[in-house]
């Protein structure tokens, strides 16, 4: 199978993989609020707290992250898809588009989400043509009232009902 063939069954596979959704959002060195859409996050550690997410190094906000030293993860609540798109797009100052504020922490953070952590960078990873940023959680809240977002099949949405009336359990 040739480089351009796998590259394309690994996202058919990868897009296939039902995952929340977030956006990160930071400052850069102007103390403008950046924020992107991602779903390439996951826990990493309990002891300490910390998470990772990865960002490509196309982004136009790729310095911003890399070099602001903190960040904070937003998971999105299901009722937050136009949100969800607005940051995955190229709009030009996503913020307009929601309510937020500063934390004490000097992060922007958008009203609504299902949980937020802020972060401190705890390293970056180059990998591939991406770096990994690894975030010790310093601050986090959660809005039990609320669920979170689902992605599967380039298709946002709500967790199935169905999925928490099955007889399985872990």
């Amino acid at each position: 199978m040739q480089i351009s063939e796998k590259q394309e069954v690994f996202k058919q596979i990868m897009g296939n993989y039902p995952t929340g959704v977030t956006i990160i959002t930071t400052t850069n060195e102007n103390r403008v609020p950046v924020g992107l859409t991602v779903n390439s996050f996951a826990s990493v550690s309990l002891d300490p707290l910390l998470l990772l997410w990865s960002i490509d190094h196309r982004s136009s906000s790729l310095k911003a992250f890399t070099e602001c030293g903190k960040f904070a993860v937003h998971v999105l609540a299901q009722e937050q898809q136009e949100l969800c798109k607005t940051f995955a797009s190229k709009h030009d100052d996503r913020f307009s588009t929601c309510n937020w504020k500063l934390s004490n922490n000097g992060l922007p953070i958008i009203d609504g989400a299902f949980g937020v952590f802020e972060c401190e960078t705890f390293k970056a990873i180059e990998a591939g043509d991406h770096t990994i940023l690894i975030g010790e959680v310093v601050d986090l809240r959660v809005d039990i009232e609320k669920d979170p977002m689902l992605y599967h099949r380039r298709v946002f949405g709500a967790i199935p009902k169905e999925f928490y009336t099955s007889k399985q359990s872990v």
